[in-house]
C-alpha cells in the first residue's frame, strides 16, 4: 500500500522515466514482506541499458527491475534505499521522509 505521494508527484515520475531519464518517487509504503521498512523508492527509466548502468553503480542487478507497466524501475527500500539517496544528492527525500539509514529490508 502507498501512501504519502501526490497525484502530480507521480505524473512527474512517469514523465520522467518515459524521456528516458533517471526518475526517484519515493513514497510511505507499508508490505508484511519487509517489516520495518516504511518507505519504498522507485528509480526508474525508460532507457533499460541506461538503468541497468545506474543500478550497477549501487551494486544492482538487472533482474532485480520490476518492468512493471510502462515504467521500469528498481524498489528501493531500507539502508540501500537511503545510501542511494544519500550519494544522489536527494536530502529533500531523505529529510521530508525522516530516513535515517537505519531501516531493515
Amino acid at each position: 500500500m502507498a501512501f504519502g505521494v501526490k497525484r502530480q508527484e507521480v505524473s512527474e515520475w512517469k514523465e520522467a522515466v518515459s524521456r528516458g531519464e533517471i526518475a526517484l518517487l519515493t513514497h510511505y509504503w507499508l508490505d508484511d514482506r519487509f517489516p520495518g521498512c516504511k518507505t519504498v523508492t522507485k528509480a526508474g527509466c525508460a532507457d533499460l541499458t541506461k538503468l541497468e548502468a545506474w543500478g550497477r553503480q549501487y551494486g544492482l542487478r538487472p533482474e532485480w527491475i520490476d518492468h512493471k507497466e510502462r515504467y521500469p524501475h528498481f524498489d528501493l527500500f531500507g539502508d540501500r534505499e537511503y545510501e542511494i539517496l544519500k550519494k544522489e544528492g536527494r536530502e529533500d527525500l531523505i529529510s521530508r521522509f525522516r530516513l535515517t539509514g537505519t531501516q531493515k529490508a
